[in-house]
């Protein structure tokens, strides 16, 4: 009877739940979008972006990073951090990468979906999108990273999808299966550094099977590392909260930066999650895609951070 009576409520009310999505003022931006499911919500800014900059449980902390001295403004020159999630075009690059995001963008919500399209871009010719649906229920998200050449020729470049993490957390990221020698002898993943990281920086731990990086406020060294797995997934926990996004690559195609599906990054004001599609060539007019799913989760306590207590946590979560 019980069991019965548990399936019963769980219909009700997976029946009963809906995506609202309503214009909000959100810090100063006026024409920004609230999508909420009652459980969670996320904040679309139209003002300037296409940024997502608040992703969290209805009242609570948000999981992304806030510059409170840049919110509610828009219109400047130069691009701003700014926070929150955003899609640039890799690789990096001082001028190409950087135009900025400070105006307008259009939205249009489709039922329980909103699109968010910024102009193109002078510089690059660029034309970048992004596309939210939030799951009726429970906490997941389908985040659609859209990037159209508007160009008269073939450019070649890949999405890459970038989150700013608030401060005083932890990243974690998962390598790919790992195995025994000789039995696998072919090397799995590259491991791909930048001129300023440094692997004896104590905000790095490494186990067999994770990686993670400790966001540390104050310290204002920035460091950088990259790598390669088919099932990406980059994860943050912040108090007992653990927000996870996955994304999966396709390892018989060509990847940025030596190979990278997965990036991380951090300095003294946030923690950045990084996920990166394989290098295209996008005919004029083409469109190129990159899909992340987004889930958070709360009451989650990890006693330390080895192999064992990630496999038991984290790992059945980022599946």
């Amino acid at each position: 009877m019980f069991r019965y009576f548990a399936i019963l409520l769980s219909f009700l009310m997976s029946a009963t739940a809906a995506v609202k999505i309503e214009k909000i003022n959100y810090k100063g931006w006026p024409n920004s979008y609230r999508i909420t499911n009652g459980e969670v919500e996320l904040v679309v800014t139209s003002d300037i972006g296409p940024r997502i900059m608040r992703y969290g449980f209805v009242g609570g902390q948000n999981l992304f990073k806030e510059f409170t001295e840049q919110l509610g403004k828009s219109g400047e020159p130069a691009w701003q951090t700014r926070g929150g999630h955003r899609i640039w075009a890799a690789p990096e690059d001082p001028v190409r990468t950087y135009p900025p995001d400070n105006s307008p963008v259009d939205v249009v919500v489709k039922g329980d979906v909103l699109e968010a399209t910024q102009p193109v871009e002078t510089i690059t010719g660029l034309q970048k999108q992004i596309v939210v649906k939030l799951e009726p229920s429970g906490t997941g998200v389908e985040v659609l990273h859209r990037i159209r050449n508007t160009t008269l020729w073939p450019l070649e470049f890949a999405a890459w999808a970038l989150t700013m993490m608030a401060q005083g957390g932890t990243g974690i990221h998962g390598f790919p299966p790992r195995g025994t020698h000789p039995e696998v002898l072919a090397p799995t993943n590259p491991l791909t550094m930048w001129a300023f990281s440094d692997f004896s920086d104590p905000r790095w731990k490494f186990t067999k099977k994770y990686m993670m990086l400790r966001q540390q406020p104050g310290n204002a060294t920035p460091t950088k590392f990259g790598t390669f797995n088919t099932n990406t997934f980059g994860a943050y926990l912040l108090g007992s909260e653990l927000f996870i996004k996955r994304y999966q690559a396709d390892p018989t195609r060509t990847y940025p930066d030596f190979g990278c599906s997965f990036e991380t990054f951090t300095n003294a004001d946030f923690l950045e999650l990084e996920t990166l599609g394989p290098l295209t060539k996008v005919a004029p007019g083409g469109w190129l895609e990159h899909v992340e799913r987004w889930t958070l989760h709360r009451n989650i306590q990890i006693r330390e951070f080895t192999d064992e207590e990630l496999d038991r946590v984290v790992a059945p979560l980022t599946r």
